[in-house]
């Protein structure tokens, strides 16, 4: 598979927060070399990756990894601090066993355990961490629900039907404004934020719509029966988006992307304004999760495609950092950082053998030198 050319179209536009700050954004703008260097060939795992960078599967679908039997089509996730190692946590996204799980890792990166924090729920694809150390399962179906999860397994799944019920899928969380973003993912789904009645308590608060005018309405009824008008319909002037996917805040900047029209869309929380700072004139494929590092750069995964996480960074470089061979047929889900930066955690859904069913699905371990 050949590493392909393809440009950013960019808006004229200055963002807050740290990717585009102070930044003119020209337009079409040719993506550049990555701050890795270019990618070597598929390594022993069927990774390729730039010199200096090393992987390892740490789990398979219906393999046991720390004692538990791994889920299958393993989808959105993230990381969690925990003593002196981390926890990984992800998404199962299959019909009525879903849920999520997590696996326990040693400060030298060992795998101690792994342990299910989820269970009988609904195609639960992403979701997104809390600033209180939980994981927002959200369940990408017809009225689907957001459950709060504990990643260190102490504590039951609790449902917030507060926060919609629609095909959700992403979620990220704004401490300064103390809102949490939501993304749909239907061809006419909406922009969501939840404004909790109290700042790290999910059960009770507003449900609002991003407009056309740029102004936030509430929903009104954000739990709608089988037969009722469903939440991206009850505001007339609710801006709609092609296949919402992932979800990012970082710095006054709410990242997020949609598949159907293939863009990587910014949330200006200061301006209360949309921007494209990615969109379909360039040729990266299936966007889908999104997550990002305190220095700026922003990591982008592909659903299909040449089946890459591309990395664009504060100067405005588009470059894969890492792609799968011989896997075309599945997708590339959950990236997330270990709390120390240095490993990039990420699943490969169907794995090579393209099962709609997720029964291939691989969990990776990328390690090396990322920028913090």
């Amino acid at each position: 598979m050949q590493r392909r050319t393809f440009i950013v179209s960019l808006s004229a536009v200055a963002l807050s927060g740290t990717l585009w700050q102070n930044a003119a954004l020209a337009s079409s703008v040719v993506a550049g070399e990555s701050p890795y260097g270019p990618l070597g060939e598929p390594d022993a795992n069927g990774v390729a990756l730039p010199a200096g960078f090393s992987s390892r599967v740490v789990a398979r679908s219906g393999h046991s990894v720390g004692g538990t039997l791994w889920h299958p089509a393993p989808d959105g996730g993230a990381c969690f601090a925990d003593g002196t190692g981390w926890i990984y946590v992800s998404n199962s996204e299959v019909p009525l066993v879903g849920g999520a799980s997590a696996i326990k890792f040693g400060a030298d990166g060992s795998i101690e355990r792994a342990y299910r924090i989820l269970s009988g729920t609904n195609l639960n694809c992403a979701g997104g961490r809390t600033p209180w150390n939980t994981w927002l399962s959200c369940e990408e179906i017809f009225r689907g629900k957001v459950y709060e999860t504990d990643p260190y397994g102490a504590r039951g799944a609790q449902q917030r039907p507060a926060m919609g019920k629609f095909k959700h899928e992403a979620a990220a969380c704004d401490p300064d404004h103390r809102v949490v973003y939501l993304t749909e993912d239907e061809d006419d789904g909406c922009f969501y934020r939840f404004v909790p009645n109290v700042w790290g308590e999910l059960s009770s608060g507003r449900l609002e719509v991003f407009c056309t005018d740029n102004l936030w309405r509430a929903v009104p009824d954000p739990a709608p029966g089988v037969f009722q008008k469903q939440t991206r319909h009850q505001v007339s002037a609710a801006r709609h988006f092609d296949g919402g996917e992932g979800c990012h805040y970082a710095d006054g900047v709410c990242y997020f992307t949609a598949k159907g029209d293939r863009t990587v869309w910014a949330y200006d929380t200061g301006r209360q304004t949309i921007t494209a700072i990615y969109d379909s004139t360039g040729t990266l494929t299936g966007i889908d999760n999104i997550t990002g590092t305190q220095g700026g750069d922003l990591y982008v995964a592909e659903d299909g495609g040449n089946m890459e996480i591309n990395i664009i960074t504060p100067g405005r470089v588009v470059a894969p950092v890492l792609r799968l061979d011989g896997q075309s047929e599945s997708e590339i889900t959950g990236p997330a950082f270990s709390p120390d930066g240095t490993r990039l955690y990420f699943s490969s859904q169907r794995g090579t053998s393209g099962e709609r069913a997720g029964t291939g699905g691989i969990t990776y371990e990328v390690s090396g030198p990322f920028r913090r």
